[in-house]
């Protein structure tokens, strides 16, 4: 199966669960392959065919992007290192929830979410605590003789009632048994890694951006978050307005950056805006305000800036 093979799988199946999903991000380097939304909820999807080639930086700047922006990430592929990612199994790599296919096709279109999560020693299975305890106390079975009937220690037993430890597939489907009752907890992966650190780093909004222009924009009174990896080269916020942000000449490659930065503007719900060095032959690229750097300067707040990026989507664009 080849990449290209792969994305078109997954466009497929995002349209089929009513996503509506931004063109295919072929520009490198990509932090992200594609974007899509439904309705509130906003995904962006990095595909690899082996998840192993995922790299710590790219993997930083999707969850900061994913949080800057009030998005999830998942990133989707067919194998991990000699072998085929198995349905219904979540990968964990870098904080991301890794899938296959298959296991995007079960939680977004049929609903059914994961239960099994692939980590160093086997798969594992979170356990609802309460459910457990609920249980073991109506059936009058003390930690210990639960213990015992599972071949595991009392420790064991508190720590899966609190909620701390996963279980391999064995005990679970032992206890679930044993109880009869279901204690495995689905896993949602638009919420699966740690929130803690896809917070975008404190710098970005505190700190004046190195680059000239960025910093422009953040005189102005936005909040700038550089990318590196990202179609565009920051995202600028303030309370009313998000803007992907781009910079360069007005040359080709600018122009098809911006035919792709107004497609992922659609689907974040962001305005698309090019910073040009120079001259510009035209006011905008599709949805994508084009503004020379000499009219960045000579604005004052951050109100004239929206003004003339809605000025300019009015008009005809190339």
């Amino acid at each position: 199966m080849t990449k290209d093979l792969l994305i078109y799988q997954i466009v497929d199946v995002l349209k089929r669960a009513d996503f509506v999903v931004s063109e295919r991000c072929n520009i490198r380097p990509r932090s992200f392959d594609i974007a899509a939304r439904q309705g509130e909820i906003l995904l962006f999807c990095k595909v690899l065919y082996n998840i192993d080639g995922l790299n710590e930086d790219t993997a930083r700047e999707m969850r900061s992007l994913a949080k800057y922006l009030s998005g999830s990430v998942i990133l989707v592929g067919a194998k991990t290192r000699n072998q085929m990612l198995e349905d219904s199994v979540v990968y964990m790599r870098y904080d991301i929830p890794a899938l296959n296919v298959q296991t995007l096709y079960d939680y977004f279109v049929e609903g059914i979410p994961p239960l099994i999560t692939a980590a160093p020693g086997g798969l594992y299975v979170s356990i609802d605590g309460d459910v457990l305890k609920a249980t073991r106390r109506k059936m009058s079975l003390s930690l210990g003789a639960l213990a015992s009937e599972l071949g595991v220690s009392r420790r064991t037993i508190s720590k899966y009632e609190e909620g701390g430890m996963a279980a391999s597939i064995d005990v679970v489907l032992h206890m679930e048994e044993l109880l009869d009752v279901a204690l495995a907890k689905a896993i949602d992966i638009l919420r699966s890694f740690d929130e803690k650190s896809s917070k975008p780093q404190d710098e970005y909004n505190s700190k004046p951006p190195s680059d000239i222009i960025l910093n422009l924009i953040y005189t102005l009174g936005y909040d700038v978050f550089p990318t590196s990896q990202a179609p565009f080269k920051a995202v600028s916020k303030d309370d009313s307005n998000t803007i992907l942000t781009g910079v360069s000449e007005y040359t080709n490659a600018m122009i098809k950056r911006a035919h792709l930065m107004s497609s992922i503007s659609n689907i974040t719900r962001s305005q698309s805006v090019f910073i040009i060095n120079g001259r510009s032959k035209t006011e905008s690229v599709e949805g994508t305000v084009l503004i020379e750097r000499n009219e960045l300067t000579s604005l004052t707040d951050p109100d004239e800036l929206v003004t003339l990026i809605k000025e300019r989507r009015k008009k005809p664009s190339a």
